[in-house]
């Protein structure tokens, strides 16, 4: 039933965040790679906790951290026999990823790998098949040795780093080659593989900064989305998302079955932006109270601005986006139910069935709709105006009816 990990912590981070900029710096200043290069001089991570961030991930309610071991412009978050271009050429010279999954293992969570096949320092990693290439003068598009370049590091990253639960390639290489993802299962079994990589669908989906249509995903989906609209590296004038966007955007995730990343970019010093965390405790604070209104089945109502989900005669409301009056009315729901509580606070909230106009001896016409509706009243709008409300409604077995 849908992802084994259902929310997660991704993490875009290197050599870029000395720019304060995006994680695509390199790409939009135009910079040259020997200039590029120069800042790997620059960059020591001298405040960089890993349990810290594995902390922040759990309180959160967050079971993996998706980590970035290298992003378009090609430099290694870890150590690597295969170019000179990575963490140990650092003043910081020391594995980050190592201490990453130390910390993951000491902390509980699962680690994923983040893996960019576009590669603008590799003399060889031009594919004109595909998008996001830098080439420079000198370089020279051959396949073959980019599949070599890429299995010795692959081989690296699922050797030496204990049990990763997905792999999670970055920009289709356009080019079908089965046997790469066959290479990453023969080194990790049981290992998830994402759909962008060699023309192969792999395991699982992965729609990015949006929620697609529909009420259930079809296959094993994992969504992913950033604190903040600019960059998903870090961005010093970061545009922030607000706490409604962002848990309405995981709710609908949710509810459709799908798993979800939720994306920070740590300072060049190490530590992830405050206002970042701050993000993720208030997104996990809501997360850890509504949990329980997912990995359920959908339920569809007449109103389809609600989501609905159900477990056995439970029935649970998400209004992601929030509420014009202080009242809801869920047609066809007939009958008083147990309770209904506000999952957010868990709060007992007030409900009735709305009377016909023969209960009150009036008389109506007949094409005058006349069924008793569950109407739930004097909710608390406004004190959750920012985040998703998600309702419990508690049922006698055999009301709800799929």
């Amino acid at each position: 039933m849908g992802m084994p990990h259902k929310f997660g912590m991704f993490v875009h981070w290197g050599i870029y965040s000395l720019t304060g900029y995006h994680e695509q710096a390199r790409w939009r200043f135009f910079t040259p790679r020997a200039e590029y290069r120069k800042l790997m001089n620059e960059f020591n991570p001298v405040k960089f906790d890993p349990d810290e961030w594995v902390r922040l991930a759990k309180d959160a309610g967050m079971e993996y951290i998706c980590f970035t071991t290298k992003h378009h412009d090609g430099f290694c978050m870890f150590d690597t026999k295969y170019t000179d271009f990575n963490i140990m050429n650092t003043p910081y010279h020391r594995d980050v990823l190592k201490e990453l999954s130390e910390a993951c293992a000491r902390g509980g969570l699962a680690l994923s790998l983040y893996y960019s096949n576009p590669d603008w320092d590799y003399k060889y990693g031009f594919n004109s098949h595909s998008s996001h290439q830098m080439p420079e003068k000198g370089d020279v598009e051959d396949i073959e040795k980019l599949k070599e370049f890429q299995k010795n590091q692959i081989r690296e990253l699922l050797t030496n780093y204990g049990k990763i639960y997905t792999f999670f390639w970055d920009i289709p290489m356009n080019i079908y080659d089965p046997s790469m993802n066959e290479f990453i299962r023969s080194l990790q079994p049981g290992i998830l593989i994402d759909d962008r990589g060699w023309g192969d669908k792999g395991d699982f989906s992965t729609p990015e900064r949006c929620v697609p249509d529909g009420h259930k995903f079809e296959r094993l989906t994992e969504a992913c989305q950033s604190v903040g609209e600019q960059s998903w590296g870090y961005c010093a004038d970061e545009d922030y998302f607000t706490n409604r966007y962002l848990t309405a955007s995981i709710d609908r995730i949710r509810a459709m079955d799908g798993s979800y990343l939720l994306n920070v970019g740590p300072m060049p010093d190490g530590r992830i932006p405050e206002r970042s965390a701050e993000i993720v405790r208030r997104v996990g604070k809501w997360y850890n109270s509504v949990k329980e209104a997912f990995d359920t089945e959908p339920y569809l109502l007449e109103n389809r601005s609600l989501v609905c989900t159900k477990r056995g005669s439970t029935l649970y409301v998400h209004i992601p986006d929030g509420l014009n009056s202080r009242g809801l009315t869920l047609k066809p729901i007939d009958v008083l139910p147990k309770s209904v509580t506000l999952l957010n606070d868990g709060r007992k909230l007030k409900y009735a069935i709305t009377t016909r106009p023969e209960d009150k001896g009036w008389s109506a016409p007949d094409n005058i709709l006349r069924r008793q509706t569950l109407h739930i009243f004097d909710m608390p709008a406004d004190e959750f105006a920012d985040e998703t409300m998600v309702l419990r409604i508690k049922l006698d077995e055999g009301k709800i009816e799929v």
